[in-house]
């Protein structure tokens, strides 16, 4: 019996490697794909990318236009830093409709072709030059000139086994100006591809690439996020967790260099677990984590900051303010400012992928979790996405520090969206009042890995850097933010 792995059609490159892995290897060999999306969503672009992988690979690559000339597609490519030199680029218009009957190039309109004559101008083309790898931009023309959806449906199946039947690799590119359900045609090619465009309130409108169908291929189904950026359509893969389960050598727990802190987690930190820092606005929470990061860096490890709120000059500053000279460790600390509005959920993702497996970050610090919820559609959506990053690093046995802020400064206190429950342990900060001063107090609420002090500990910060007090034993509702005295003023910090 035949194998059936072995039958499976080749992967030709796309162009992307992450729409290569999507898409388990490419495009199938000597299939027709559909690659559909509305104007403007990156369509022409990923097809050019698709063309010039076959001409770097050495194979015939050709382009039929029916509705941008020549000189707009090689603007176009101008404009990602590209040459289509090559690539032939076919213009698809008949030589006695030319201007200049001695080329075949005209600024004739395609929708004044009768359709037959048209679609005989492709073979003819594509019988001579016997390219590899074809587009077809776009169907919409067809559509236009068919007049009518079981016509066009018939003559898309004729082009379809034309080229099917030269071994070509092909795309069909749609544009969906009109959609007729029945002349869907997603039963008609062997893989479809969509491009969609989500507008938003504010910022940067959301583009998510989905493989609907890949005849006798796997892929990885669900949306994945892309942009179009100067050097072609770059694609985001969506993160699986259970698929980087490679096991991390297991090492000490990491503290923090601060004895009464490191008392609280019973010892430090965890390797490959999160730790959610919350507390109100000033409350210390973003300084907490840096006495962690720059302990490590001391070790000789990497770490990683990524900062929705903070510019990266306040926080080298704010840093030098605290005694925490982060500059000093060259490329072994990464601080990353990111524009919530700007970046998708997917390009986050693949951020600290690529850092953590290219450049070998021991310890992350998201700060804060505020911002990057306003980079998600949807509350529900950024637990998911979070749950899957948060697996993902814990996997790769790295630390991982979450900011989250919460609303009010003594009191009753709340936060936006809960995230205790996917955290490995939980820091909670409060302010409290004791004799006519303003404390922090700090403790750990939550410690999945091991045991933890329950005690409730004053701390203060100081150009020093963080100074971590004894168990406030002789106060009651120091996390309400007002406490009841019982004992005397001995056992809290001195101000410096």
């Amino acid at each position: 019996m035949s194998n059936p792995q072995a039958m499976k059609p080749a992967g030709i490159a796309t162009g992307s490697d992450a729409l290569d892995h999507i898409l388990a290897g490419g495009y199938a060999k000597g299939r027709v794909h559909l690659l559909e999306g509305r104007p403007g969503s990156g369509k022409t672009t990923l097809a050019m990318q698709f063309l010039m992988a076959a001409r770097d690979r050495g194979e015939g690559a050709l382009y039929v236009s029916l509705s941008e000339g020549r000189d707009e597609l090689l603007d176009s490519a101008a404009t990602h830093g590209w040459s289509l030199e090559g690539i032939d680029i076919y213009e698809l218009i008949p030589p006695e409709l030319s201007l200049d009957p001695s080329q075949q190039q005209s600024i004739i309109y395609s929708s004044d072709l009768e359709l037959g004559e048209t679609v005989q101008l492709v073979m003819d083309h594509v019988q001579r030059g016997k390219p590899s790898c074809v587009v077809f931009d776009s169907l919409s023309d067809i559509r236009l000139l068919a007049g009518n959806s079981l016509r066009y449906r018939r003559q898309v199946l004729a082009l379809k086994h034309f080229f099917s039947g030269l071994g070509c690799t092909t795309i069909f590119v749609d544009d969906l100006t009109e959609e007729m359900d029945d002349a869907n045609l997603h039963s008609l090619v062997h893989g479809v591809i969509r491009l969609e465009t989500t507008p938003v309130v504010y910022g940067s409108n959301r583009r998510r690439l989905q493989v609907f169908k890949m005849r006798g291929r796997p892929f990885r189904d669900g949306s994945h996020d892309y942009i179009i950026r100067t050097g072609g359509v770059e694609v985001f893969r969506r993160l699986i967790a259970n698929e980087h389960v490679e096991g991390f050598v297991e090492r000490p727990p990491a503290e923090s260099g601060i004895e009464s802190l490191d008392s609280l987690f019973g010892g430090g930190i965890d390797r490959g677990t999160s730790t959610l820092i919350m507390g109100p606005a000033g409350s210390g929470k973003s300084t907490l984590a840096m006495q962690y990061l720059i302990k490590a860096l001391e070790r000789g490890e990497s770490a990683l900051f990524i900062s929705f709120d903070e510019t990266r000059r306040n926080f080298f500053r704010r840093a030098a303010g605290l005694s925490m000279d982060f500059a000093q460790h060259g490329d072994r600390f990464r601080f990353l400012q990111i524009d919530p509005a700007e970046l998708s959920p997917g390009e986050l993702s693949s951020l600290i992928r690529h850092q953590v497996e290219m450049e070998d970050k021991s310890a992350v610090v998201l700060d804060s979790l505020s911002g990057y919820q306003n980079s998600m559609p949807a509350e529900q959506f950024m637990l998911l996405q979070m749950h899957e990053l948060l697996t993902y690093l814990n996997q790769q046995g790295v630390i991982t520090f979450l900011i989250l802020a919460q609303h009010g400064l003594v009191g009753q206190m709340q936060s936006q969206v809960d995230l205790t429950y996917l955290s490995d342990s939980v820091l909670l900060l409060r302010f409290f009042e004791a004799f006519g001063e303003l404390k922090r107090a700090l403790s750990v609420v939550k410690k999945r890995t091991g045991g933890h002090e329950a005690s409730i500990r004053e701390y203060q910060i100081t150009p020093e850097g963080v100074r971590v007090g004894d168990p406030l034993r002789t106060f009651s509702g120091v996390l309400t933010g007002v406490p009841t005295f019982v004992g005397g003023s001995g056992e809290l910090l001195n101000t410096l």
